[in-house]
């Protein structure tokens, strides 16, 4: 990311919310759980955080036997949601769609 990111308003996070199905607002953060198994969510972990790498943002991810739930917020806009978490939640849901993690 370059520049100062800058945070959402509201109106702009449920736009973009509406976006994509099936992640949820939880504060200033959004969220989604996908289901796999756990050597596929390892996989899965993997090739999310390569793409991560590569456009300098991160999600806060945490690894059950399974499932994998994904947190996104911008740290460096005080933790507060801008377009670059809607982005990276896109993302996702193709890689998830290609490990063929389903809805949890």
């Amino acid at each position: 990311m370059s520049g100062t990111p800058v945070p959402l308003t509201e109106t702009e996070i449920g736009e973009r919310l509406a976006r994509v199905p099936g992640w949820r607002r939880e504060g200033e953060a959004i969220t989604r759980t996908f289901g796999i198994r756990y050597h596929g969510g390892v996989a899965l972990i993997v090739h999310v955080a390569d793409i991560e790498r590569l456009i300098g943002h991160h999600a806060d991810i945490d690894l059950r036997w399974d499932r994998v739930r994904f947190a996104i917020t911008t740290h460096d806009a005080g933790n507060r949601l801008t377009a670059a978490d809607f982005d990276l939640a896109a993302r996702i849901d193709d890689i998830a769609a290609a490990h063929r993690a389903t809805a949890a």
